[in-house]
Formats: structure tokens, sequence, C-alpha cells
């Protein structure tokens, strides 16, 4: 267990190393590329942010990827390859981004009238950061065109609490209050469609790496695997048993999942509930395979191996799992690559036996 690298007010604290160092201010977090003497010495970076910090996101930028700005005569800011930014979701409204390495405010973004629940940005390097907001909206902001905002998503009727890319960045998919799930064509900036069948807020949402799974976590204590390229429901997993009928899903049943999270593998799915349990699920079983207990979490994410689990909780720690291991069966792995750059209607459209179809389309 760590405690909290977000504190209760106003400060992001950027941690390298183990030892904490009671002046660093004026320190600077050593870079990537640095030596192997600089990487070893523990090091602690503040930023200040001024206000409440609600959300987070880590982006890096790939220079053959331009700003979709077509007419840019000057920039104020050039990102390198090894340049971190971390956009910071503030109570207030605002965007601040920030240089990880340096501690320098690059942006401040001020567009939205409520608190920035959640921020995402495009795996693809172009650094195009999206924020969803209790202001009902969701807004694309184009960092390598100085922050520029590019356009506003609205379909919310309600408060907006999550949004994640798909991981080709073609599309996003945001989440919200009164059951609300939506999928964006994020090259035409359109609503691909309304994803129903979940009777209570959906508060969370991540795409499987090979992007042909999309899990949404609810208060109706289900999440749902979607097939987001068709709209059907895949899978449900329960976490409240026998499950509740819809006219009661909408209460509090201390079973509403907070949050939902992808492996790395494509194999398993972490959920973390008010019932005090954190659940490791795979993708073809509707039990849990793991089961860990938890009091007051919120959120939780896989490391980038999928190796280690994290989850943060209302009391201000982190805890760490070691995950379920298994190795991906070569089918699989065959299975990830060809749905990497095949939607799920080019894939029914091979000339396959039909029990290859479904394992493709994740149907079995």
């Amino acid at each position: 267990m760590v405690r909290t690298l977000l504190g209760p007010k106003d400060i992001v604290r950027l941690l390298h190393g183990t030892k904490n160092i009671t002046n660093s201010s004026s320190l600077r977090l050593s870079r990537q590329n640095s030596d192997g003497a600089q990487k070893n010495k523990p090091r602690e970076h503040i930023i200040d942010c001024g206000d409440i910090v609600w959300s987070l996101a880590f982006g890096s930028s790939v220079p053959e990827k331009q700003s979709r700005c077509v007419n840019i005569e000057w920039h104020r800011f050039r990102f390198g390859q090894d340049q971190l930014l971390l956009a910071t979701g503030l109570n207030n409204g605002r965007i601040k981004i920030w240089d990880v390495y340096t501690g320098k405010l690059l942006l401040n973004l001020v567009d939205h009238t409520e608190v920035v629940r959640d921020l995402t940005f495009a795996p693809d390097g172009s650094l195009i950061l999206v924020s969803a907001s209790r202001d009902k909206t969701l807004r694309v902001w184009d960092l390598k065109d100085d922050g520029n905002m590019m356009k506003v998503l609205r379909a919310h009727q309600n408060w907006v609490y999550s949004c994640a890319f798909s991981p080709d960045s073609s599309m996003l998919c945001s989440v919200g209050a009164s059951k609300a799930v939506f999928l964006w064509n994020m090259d035409k900036y359109t609503m691909i469609r309304k994803l129903e069948g979940h009777h209570h807020d959906v508060v969370a949402c991540d795409f499987s790496p090979d992007g042909a799974l999309l899990a949404t976590a609810s208060y109706d204590t289900r999440v749902y695997i979607w097939d987001p390229h068709t709209g059907d429901i895949l899978m449900e997993l329960g976490h409240l048993f026998p499950p509740p009928t819809p006219i009661f899903a909408g209460g509090a049943n201390d079973r509403w999942v907070r949050s939902v999270s992808f492996s790395h593998d494509g194999l398993h799915i972490a959920s973390l509930a008010d019932d005090k349990m954190v659940r490791f699920w795979r993708i073809d079983e509707d039990y849990p395979v793991q089961v860990a207990s938890l009091s007051n979490g919120l959120c939780c994410a896989f490391s980038t191996d999928g190796s280690v689990l994290a989850a943060g909780t209302q009391d201000g720690s982190v805890y760490f799992w070691a995950t379920p291991r298994q190795i991906p069966s070569l089918q699989h792995l065959c299975r990830m690559s060809i749905r990497r750059v095949m939607p799920t209607q080019e894939v029914q459209e091979l000339p396959i036996p039909y029990k290859v179809l479904e394992f493709l389309s994740y149907r079995i």
C-alpha cells in the first residue's frame, strides 16, 4: 500500500524512486534518456495546480503526427518525442497542461464550466486530448495547435463521467449519468451510436487492446462487454446475485460498480465495486477467477504488462495486487492481430467456418 500521490486539495506529486524529499519544489525529474546515475536518484516533483485535481492523463508526442489544423503559420510549443506531458482536470473546469520533467505550465484550457471529470489522450501520439465534464460536454483539444479547442461533442443530457479512446484512436466512448453510453467517430467528430442496456449511471469505460471489445461499468451492479462495431452486448459481468430487476437497479445496494479496466493481454478485466471487493475476470467466463478485499475503492488500472493491478481509494491510498497470469493461446494472439485491423463487419464477410467466425467475433 502506498499513500496517494494526489493531495486532498491542490498538489500533484510526481515520484521517481522511493524516498520522499521534503524541500523538492526546485528539483526536476530526470528525463527518460538521462544517464544511469541520474535515473537511480530518488526525486519527488511537486506541481501546484491551484484547485482540486479530479483527473489526470499523460501524453507524449510522435513527431510525424501533425496538428489537425491545416493553416498553421507558427506555434508557441514544439513537442519533442522525449517530452512527457501531464494534463490535469480541475474542480473549477480548467485543464492545465504541464511539462512533467520541468514542472512548467504550458497551457491553461478554460472552456469547461464545471468539474473536468476525466481526460484521455489519443494513443497515436497526435496529442489530441479529450475532456469529459459535469457541464454535460466533451471537448476535443489539439495540443500541437497550442491547445486549440477543435470540437465540442454534445449528446449527454447530464454529467459525463468518463471517456476512452479505442487503441487506433478512431473511436471514442463516453459514459455518464442517465444510463448514457455513446460512441463517437473521431475522424469526423460525429456520433456513431448510443449503446442501450444499462439501468443506471455509467461511470467508467475501457477498450480492449485490439479495439474489438468495450467494457462499461455502471451503478446498476453490472459490467457489460460490448461489440463497439455492432452495439451488441456480448457478456454481462454481474456483481449482485441474483441480478436486480431494472426497477431496483437504480437504488443504492452496496454493489455499485465504480471502475473497470482491461488488461493488456486482452484476456482479463478488473472491476471494483462498493461491496468492498476487487474482481478479476476472464473474458470467456461469467464469474470472477480471483477476488480481493478493498474498502472505499474508486478506481483501478492495470500496469503496462498486466502483471500488477493498482486501485485507489477514498481514504487516499493505492493498493497493488499481482494479477492472475496466463500465457495467451496462439488462437487468441491471432484473434487480437486480426481484430486490430478488421472491424466486426469485415470479419463477418470472411469465407471461413462459422465457429472460427464466432471466435474472431468474441462470441465463443
